[in-house]
């Protein structure tokens, strides 16, 4: 599926690569990822337990919602690592648990989630009137025009296909919380 794919994004924009060998059918596979390691950097492992919300240095929140976990996370880290304090969370109910207390100015949410999919998570966020001025981005595996249009007409501001290029919806929820 999408994994290999993800990883690849990643490691790309960590500056790696990552190679796949195989000695042939039924014989296995070898994926290798080569990151370039930070001069004078040190490790520092994160505790599992740690909370998915993160202490902001000046910018926006950002609510992630992804029904895959690792997805979710690796959105979360990718943001957190620019500045942003970020929350994940798995489903729309827990999403509208969650902004009683975390009042995010961006929701990155997976169209396609259990239990309340991403359009109806946007009408209940959108519902509340502290969170009027949240700004939505859709993640989702259609990219057809269509599929472009009815997120528009629901209220999203932009529409990523999966795999995700960080580097692009980096870029576009710093437009959308500076207000453009």
């Amino acid at each position: 599926g999408l994994g290999l794919a993800i990883v690849d994004s990643l490691v790309r924009l960590h500056g790696g690569a990552v190679t796949a060998t195989s000695a042939g059918a039924n014989q296995g596979s070898e994926f290798t990822v080569r990151l370039p390691a930070l001069e004078g950097a040190t490790a520092t492992p994160r505790d599992a337990a740690q909370a998915s919300a993160s202490t902001s240095r000046g910018k926006a929140q950002v609510l992630i919602v992804d029904d895959n976990f690792d997805a979710a996370r690796m959105l979360a880290d990718l943001l957190e690592a620019h500045g942003y304090s970020t929350l994940a969370t798995y489903d729309g109910p827990t999403a509208l648990k969650a902004v009683e207390t975390f009042r995010p100015q961006v929701a990155v949410l997976d169209l396609g989630l259990p239990v309340m999919d991403g359009y109806e998570l946007a009408r209940a966020l959108r519902s509340r009137a502290e969170l009027a001025g949240t700004r939505l981005v859709a993640l989702t595996g259609y990219g057809q025009a269509a599929d472009r249009a009815r997120s528009a007409s629901a209220g999203f501001a932009a529409h990523f296909v999966k795999p995700i290029d960080g580097h692009a919806l980096r870029a576009v929820i710093d437009k959308l919380v500076d207000g453009n």
